[in-house]
């Protein structure tokens, strides 16, 4: 039996992948958590075989949260399940000590083989990623900007892509609105952009705002 820790904050993603597992004699769900906090702290309760972890929630997350997971005595390997499918994501997540990543769009079918190759000790990247990632390589693809951020930066950058303002986004991710000013200064810095006009036509063009 593999016995699963859902991380996502969005309480009706879990119940569908609940759902999804029930129908599964294989598969069960021990842990739930909203955020990186909780994560931790069920991992410290309950005896996982693996994570399941979406890297865009409140509090710790992402490239934190997978290095801290992973820092635990024999921590339970993890799949990434993201609403993102850009490469440089992908490879960042894996390259923290994911085991696996996979995205919301894909198939139940897909999910399920995933779980089943990570949980058994092997290592699981969608198909589509894997492409993208194979044709960075084979191409020599300059760096894009967006790939200096870190996972905060990234998704309070995308939060801007979608028109929010700073505190929308300090409301949604439960921060202050100075950190977002903070961390939107930041990043601005880093993709060496001066403006907010700039900024979004930076998101226009890399598909930021869909």
């Amino acid at each position: 039996m593999i016995r699963l820790l859902i991380v996502d904050d969005h309480a009706l993603m879990r119940e569908g992948l609940k759902q999804l597992f029930e129908g599964e004699g294989d598969i069960a769900v021990s842990a739930e958590a909203g955020n990186g906090e909780e994560a931790l702290t069920m991992l410290q309760n309950e005896t996982v075989d693996l994570v399941l972890l979406d890297i865009t929630i409140p509090g710790i997350h992402g490239v934190e949260l997978i290095t801290k997971i992973r820092e635990r005595p024999s921590s339970p390997p993890i799949l990434v399940l993201s609403m993102h499918n850009e490469p440089q994501i992908a490879k960042r997540k894996l390259k923290a000590g994911a085991s696996g990543y996979i995205t919301k769009d894909s198939s139940p079918k897909n999910l399920l083989e995933a779980i089943r190759k990570v949980a058994s000790g092997g290592r699981y990247i969608a198909a589509d990623i894997a492409e993208k990632i194979a044709f960075e390589v084979s191409t020599a693809a300059p760096l894009v900007l967006h790939e200096l951020l870190s996972g905060r930066e990234l998704v309070i950058l995308r939060m801007l892509a979608k028109g929010k303002k700073v505190c929308e986004i300090a409301l949604e991710l439960d921060i202050s609105s100075k950190t977002v000013s903070t961390h939107k200064a930041r990043l601005m810095q880093k993709m060496h952009i001066d403006s907010d006009v700039k900024l979004m036509k930076y998101t226009i063009a890399h598909g930021m705002t869909v």
